[in-house]
């Protein structure tokens, strides 16, 4: 059996007795000549091959010195500043030459952070991708709060990581702790923080509203100082590898549901990190009468935003349309939405409430809104055709008044009003409305009658009535007239049967 001490043995002897090469000794013994090289430098048997001289060698003392009198100085102005010095080499590579003479920071050392119960809790994002919703790509994110003393998750992923749903989330959370920690660690978030500059910090005037309706205080952590909010770095990671890795859902409703229940069943179940002796649902009952009660009325944290109507009953919200009441366009409207629902509102008026889509370009309407739409436009065409007969036949206006009277649709007088008018002259129509007044008989049958009748005594066929087509009543359409001859032949043959 060919142990490893004898293999090493043969390649020993092989090379230095029998002065074999080491691609050969490998080849022989069928191993890698890596392995071979390794045994050999093992035992200093190669001989040492002198160094060669780095073009960069003349210039490391004054490398050295510049980088330890200006640490932060680029790799590209020390490459200028030695070419100006006479160093022949290429920029491609600089950087990682020089990087071994630059001064290396000491290795900090951190104390464990210990906290109280319900003293502290910790904020953060966390991006899981991205999530297809019809035409739209959505990011999605995960917004995780954690409790420092009892290490209690909450988890809540949200299509944006915009300010409604940060403080939808922060609500939310405090509502599943039942209670809110006193303080509250974030990372250099705008959401929290829009400025800082050393010491001076300029908050999100949002988040300060927030955190004083709920009576706790929002502090960011030091710049670079990761390890002040480990505990919530920390959650993430075991978010990813224990809960979303290789997790299949529906939607984001979805998702949350599942969150939820992990929250509530693995992630509590599993052992405290600061004392394995208990686990985190354990540690969290002790903690959850330290924290601050929750306020008697929540935050309201919906996504507020104003927005223009335009000539359609629709106004723009997050790429996608949704209906409004017809007569509110071209109005400055406000919209309130959550990542449920989206409200239309008019000052303090409600004017819809539709769910909430995050696909891109869809429609999200209301049939009442588009019903009501059509009944005005039918009610439009119906006034339309009655200022067109009141303008044309002054008897109209009593005519109209007694045939609502005595019940008759008014939406089929004036269709059959409308229709006279296009095949009479106006004065023969207005004589014939009088007289239909004057026999109590305010019915558009009774118009045509006199009519007929008035056409009868002046000797006047009434004109016959054609179903025309919109192109056939245009002024640009040619009629060519009928040959003649074929009523001069009609009239012989009459002549001839006669006789």
């Amino acid at each position: 059996m060919t142990t490893p001490d004898v293999i090493a043995a043969q390649v020993k002897r092989l090379y230095h007795a029998e002065k074999w090469p080491i691609g050969t000794i490998a080849v022989t013994l069928g191993i890698h000549h890596s392995a071979v090289q390794r045994i050999l430098d093992q035992e200093n048997v190669i001989k040492a091959r002198r160094p060669r001289l780095a073009m960069i060698d003349p210039y490391v003392p004054f490398i050295v010195a510049t980088l330890e009198k200006y640490p932060q100085l680029t790799a590209s102005r020390v490459y200028h500043m030695l070419r100006e010095r006479g160093y022949p080499g290429g920029e491609s590579h600089f950087r990682s030459l020089i990087a071994p003479y630059r001064p290396q920071r000491a290795a900090e050392a951190f104390l464990r952070l210990r906290t109280l119960p319900g003293e502290q809790g910790q904020v953060d994002w966390a991006s899981f991708g991205q999530l297809q919703i019809g035409r739209a790509k959505r990011p999605l994110m995960g917004f995780v709060m954690v409790l420092s003393y009892s290490r209690k998750i909450f988890l809540r992923f949200c299509l944006d990581a915009r300010m409604a749903n940060f403080l939808g989330a922060h609500r939310a959370a405090f509502d599943a702790f039942v209670g809110v920690p006193r303080v509250l660690l974030y990372d250099n978030l705008k959401s929290a923080v829009l400025q800082r500059e050393g010491a001076a910090i300029r908050f999100n005037p949002e988040i300060l509203q927030f955190a004083g309706h709920y009576r706790y205080e929002p502090r960011p952590v030091a710049v670079a100082r990761g390890n002040e909010k480990g505990r919530v770095e920390r959650a993430i990671r075991y978010i990813r590898d224990s809960f979303f890795a290789g997790r299949t859902f529906t939607d984001l409703a979805d998702l949350n549901a599942q969150a939820e229940a992990w929250c509530q069943g693995l992630a509590t179940d599993r052992p405290c990190p600061e004392d394995r002796s208990m686990t985190v649902g354990e540690a969290f009952r002790q903690e959850q009468g330290s924290l601050m009660a929750l306020p008697d009325v929540p935050y309201p944290t919906e996504e507020r935003i104003e927005v223009r109507a335009g000539k359609t009953p629709y106004i723009r919200f997050d790429s996608n349309d949704y209906s409004i009441p017809h007569t509110q366009v071209q109005k400055t409207l406000t919209v309130f939405a959550d990542h449920q629902r989206v409200r239309i509102t008019d000052g303090s008026t409600l004017l819809a409430t539709h769910a909430r889509s995050y696909d891109r370009g869809a429609q999200i309407e209301d049939d009442a809104h588009l019903q009501q739409l059509l009944a005005a436009k039918h009610h439009a065409r119906q006034h339309r055709s009655t200022d067109r007969l009141l303008k044309a036949l002054p008897s109209a206006q009593d005519f109209l008044g007694q045939a609502a009277a005595r019940g008759y649709s008014l939406t089929a007088v004036l269709r059959q009003l409308t229709e006279l008018l296009e095949r009479h002259r106006r004065e023969d129509l207005e004589l014939a409305l009088q007289e239909a007044l004057q026999r109590d008989a305010p019915h558009p049958n009774a118009v045509r009658l006199a009519l007929e009748e008035r056409l009868a005594r002046a000797d006047r066929r009434p004109p016959i009535a054609l179903p025309l087509s919109p192109a056939a009543r245009s002024r640009d359409v040619t009629v060519t007239p009928h040959d003649l001859k074929d009523y001069d032949e009609l009239t012989e043959e009459a002549t001839d049967e006669s006789d």
